[in-house]
């Protein structure tokens, strides 16, 4: 899959709902690259900034977009990996942070 294909589709499905794509395009296309990598590797979109077990059911947590993007980006502006972020944090309007990862320990396969 293209990288701009999928910025494109995601772009389209997204933005109606309120999430944007980060405004740092470098951040964007490195993570739908690493999105890519992982769906390749393992079968299906992991978010790329957490661990996956490469069991769908245990991951289907973290899947992107995660069941955390609508607390996160609610909370926070962004969501935990940076690739979907809200109007206000698209349009620079609101402080940058650090955001905590959500995702309950005990799926996290170390």
């Amino acid at each position: 899959m293209d990288p701009q294909k999928l910025y494109e589709t995601l772009k389209k499905s997204q933005e109606p709902k309120g999430y944007y794509f980060n405004y740092n395009t470098n951040l964007v296309f490195e993570l739908l690259q690493n999105l890519i990598a992982i769906k390749d590797q393992i079968g299906y979109m992991a978010c790329p900034c957490r661990l996956n077990s490469g069991d769908k059911e245990n991951d289907k947590d973290i899947i992107c977009p995660c069941q955390y993007r609508e607390e996160d980006v609610k909370e926070f502006g962004t969501c935990y990996c940076g690739l979907y972020v809200s109007k206000e944090n698209y349009e620079n309007k609101i402080a940058h942070t650090y955001i905590p990862d959500r995702r309950h320990p005990e799926k996290i396969l170390l």
